[in-house]
């Protein structure tokens, strides 16, 4: 009863409202994402890095974020969303600023995983709260649009790189990034925690009231609850590997865990290099950061096309087909020497692959009840890291023995070729249906 009047509630200021608080905490996030990105080719100048050393401070904030994603997803489903998703944005703000401090290439290290490990431990979380508040017949959009700040961040680093880097140098760079720390204070007000989450723990009372202010909001008319109807209302699992990968959740792990490494891995293979290898092909640092906020503003419209989709086609097989898009988009690229095709292929490319973030962040919580939704969706997330944390240094390593750029390509193109495959067949379609009935 409760979890009916809940879905029905009409998508409102609520619905928006949360959205957008958690929505700019994904913007930070990728915010400081980008950031590293375009220091790298600064700090390997200023300190004489090797392409090795590069690849090792891109892979240092993976797997503090594969660490982050699996304790903060495990915590969540023990102590609520609201209070893990503040703490993990509160670390990796601090953890930012901090790296403004950085003496040498260790000391950065060190500083870099944890802003990994708050970020990694956010995003998962966030989304699940997410999930269990936008009503079905707009989840896979609004989570989609969630994800779209990661875009908007992006953008913001960009920016940042463009105006602050070359005048003022990489630290103050951090600094900026350290500001979204204040950010919490303003989560911590104004959102609430999740319904579902309350239930689960037999917080019933809460949970009604939490409801009664929704509706009141929206003008619903206010009725008594089922006490004895809602207490049924969920299926509690124990927060475990034995129970992500047991019954019909071990096919669902299976494909969740293939998906998210194959994805993680491509996109801080591709991204965390991004503006080196454009850097490499000669063009100035100026150039290089133009030639890639175009690419960078690419990603918009890919969330959007893909919240259109996901509610039309579904989320399997728009992931699916966004990931293979990407491999295309990837073995093109490769092969690109002059500046039309850098660019137009980089958007592409830049297009797909943060669609099919949107639509694996709308699809991993939606497999799991909600006893072990952000245990299950932090244990792919983390998963899913250590491909992010494994390619930037292989991509490091392979360019330092020569390898060349089209074929450090073709190998992204064959990983998102796989992966697509398999999420056409271990996937299934969670469309516009109820959390309770996947």
């Amino acid at each position: 009863m409760l979890l009916k009047r809940l879905e029905a509630l009409p998508v409102g200021s609520f619905h928006y409202r949360l959205l957008i608080l958690t929505g700019l905490g994904w913007m930070f996030d990728a915010m400081d994402t980008g950031l590293i990105s375009f220091v790298l080719p600064v700090l390997a100048k200023e300190w004489n890095l090797s392409t090795s050393q590069m690849g090792m401070i891109g892979s240092i904030g993976l797997l503090g974020m594969a660490f982050g994603a699996v304790v903060a997803g495990t915590i969540a489903d023990k102590i609520g969303r609201k209070g893990v998703f503040s703490l993990t944005l509160l670390l990796y703000s601090v953890a930012t600023g901090l790296c403004a401090l950085s003496w040498n290439f260790e000391s950065l290290l060190v500083f870099r995983f944890f802003v990994g490990f708050g970020l990694g431990g956010e995003l998962p979380v966030a989304a699940t709260l997410v999930s269990e508040y936008a009503p079905s017949k707009v989840r896979g959009r609004f989570i989609v649009l969630l994800e779209s700040f990661w875009g908007l961040g992006w953008i913001v680093a960009a920016c940042i790189a463009y105006w602050f880097i070359p005048v003022y140098g990489w630290h103050w760079a951090f600094i900026i990034g350290a500001m979204p720390a204040l950010y919490v204070f303003v989560i911590r007000i104004g959102m609430p925690e999740s319904v579902r989450y309350l239930l689960s723990k037999g917080r019933t009372e809460e949970a009604e009231e939490i409801v009664r202010k929704l509706e009141r909001k929206a003008g619903v008319e206010i009725l008594d609850f089922d006490k004895n109807k809602d207490a049924t209302e969920h299926e509690n699992y124990e927060p475990s590997l034995a129970s992500i990968w047991s019954g019909h959740f071990w096919k669902r792990t299976v494909m969740l865990w293939i998906a998210w490494f194959g994805l993680v891995f491509t996109y801080y293979g591709i991204f965390t290099w991004l503006p080196a290898l454009v850097y490499n092909q000669g063009f100035t640092f100026i150039k290089t950061f133009e030639y890639v906020f175009v690419m960078t503003l690419a990603q918009l419209p890919g969330y959007f096309a893909a919240a259109w989709l996901v509610e039309i086609i579904g989320r399997k097989y728009t992931l699916s087909l966004f990931l293979l898009m990407t491999g295309v988009a990837s073995w093109f690229f490769g092969q690109s020497n002059t500046v039309t095709s850098i660019v137009s292929w980089g958007c592409i490319m830049s297009f797909f692959n943060l669609g099919a973030w949107g639509v694996i962040y709308t699809y991993t919580p939606e497999l799991y009840p909600t006893s072990i939704r952000a245990f299950g969706s932090g244990w792919a997330a983390g998963v899913g890291r250590l491909g992010g944390m494994l390619a930037p240094a292989m991509v490091g390593v392979l360019l330092q023995r020569g390898m060349k750029m089209d074929t450090v390509f073709y190998m992204f193109t064959a990983v998102l070729v796989f992966v697509s495959l398999m999420i056409i067949l271990l996937g299934i379609e969670t469309k516009q249906k109820n959390l309770e009935n996947i």
